[in-house]
């Protein structure tokens, strides 16, 4: 069988290629390579003879066509993606994630179709669920927060640019037939692999001032009482993995309780405070770090955590990494990283 990985030099994606090997399958990997060359593949022990490489700009219809060529099963991956301040910094960052994110998926979603690939799963994410949601203390979602009847959601309100693209891939997959579809609402994951610098999300961005202390202050945004729902990178993976096995008997085994596209939650379950997690890394760090709160920033939602209930039922899978198992093969993996830039 012939899996394809959009994306598959990324982050999420490296850790998918590096497991999909190791099961015997035979990879494809098509990434544009702009921004990033195959270091994270290599990183993880993945060699160039291990895999197909296919370099293709997926907002280009005629080469994401010709990537898709061949392929029995494609993880869509590929996506603008970054920290708070890269995709919503700004009215130019949220057009950029909206446009390029758009164009992407629609270019995906057809080529399949036409190159009659049987499985497509769909890296979607926690910014489809409703703002106004996300703005309470506490909230948790569930797949049934944002069901889609006759192809239209209860509630549109996602969140930018970012949201709305993804919003707008589970549309188009929900028109689609012929197709076995799984769609994870992916939450905040981390590890090896995640991005650093401008499009550094939470962790790594907190885990990079620790090792930089004192050089560079120890700054919070905000009062540090935002949570999020923090999911290690193997865990989202298997979860991944579960997804596609369960969509392929979909229509054989659930066809009376469940229709494709199979839309499950991927994420911890747990909520944790940002201020947590900044303690947490201070301890690892081994320094004398004083924490700072920076309250004149934005802090984008003020909760999101992950109902996992279904995909604990119809996917088998739970959650097996610690957060503080997670978070200290992280700050190892960016200390060394860091020393290797020197």
């Amino acid at each position: 069988m012939k899996t394809i990985v959009t994306g598959g030099t990324g982050f999420i994606g490296s850790h998918l290629v590096n497991s999909l090997l190791k099961q015997g399958r035979e990879v494809i990997v098509v990434s544009d390579l702009a921004h990033l060359g195959i270091e994270n593949l290599t990183d993880l022990g993945v060699r160039t003879s291990d895999i197909e490489l296919r370099r293709a700009d997926l907002s280009d219809y005629h080469q994401a066509l010709k990537a898709m060529e061949g392929a029995n099963c494609v993880f869509h991956l590929a996506a603008r993606v970054g920290s708070l301040e890269y995709l919503h910094g700004s009215e130019l960052a949220e057009l950029a994630a909206l446009q390029t994110n758009l164009v992407i998926d629609a270019n995906i979603f057809r080529a399949c179709l036409e190159k009659k690939v049987r499985k497509l799963i769909y890296a979607s994410s926690v910014a489809v669920y409703p703002m106004d949601k996300q703005y309470s203390p506490g909230a948790v979602f569930s797949e049934d927060d944002l069901e889609f009847c006759q192809n239209q959601p209860r509630i549109i309100n996602p969140d930018g640019g970012y949201g709305w693209a993804k919003l707008m891939g589970e549309i188009e997959l929900n028109w689609m037939k012929g197709i076995d579809i799984g769609i994870a609402r992916i939450f905040n994951i981390y590890g090896e692999n995640e991005p650093l610098g401008e499009k550094a999300h939470v962790i790594a961005d907190l885990i990079q001032k620790a090792i930089l202390y004192p050089k560079e202050e120890f700054i919070v945004r905000g009062d540090g009482k935002q949570s999020r729902d923090f999911l290690y990178v193997s865990d989202c993976i298997n979860a991944l993995l579960r997804l596609e096995e369960k969509i392929s008997n979909l229509n054989e085994s659930q066809s009376n309780l469940y229709e494709s596209p199979l839309i499950i939650n991927i994420g911890s379950g747990k909520p944790v405070s940002i201020g947590t997690i900044a303690q947490k890394i201070v301890s690892l760090s081994g320094k004398d770090i004083k924490i700072a709160y920076d309250s004149t920033r934005s802090v984008g939602p003020i909760s999101r955590t992950a109902d996992i209930t279904k995909a604990k039922a119809l996917l088998s899978w739970r959650p097996k990494v610690s957060l503080d198992d997670g978070l200290r093969h992280t700050y190892f993996w960016i200390q060394k990283y860091k020393k290797a830039e020197k």
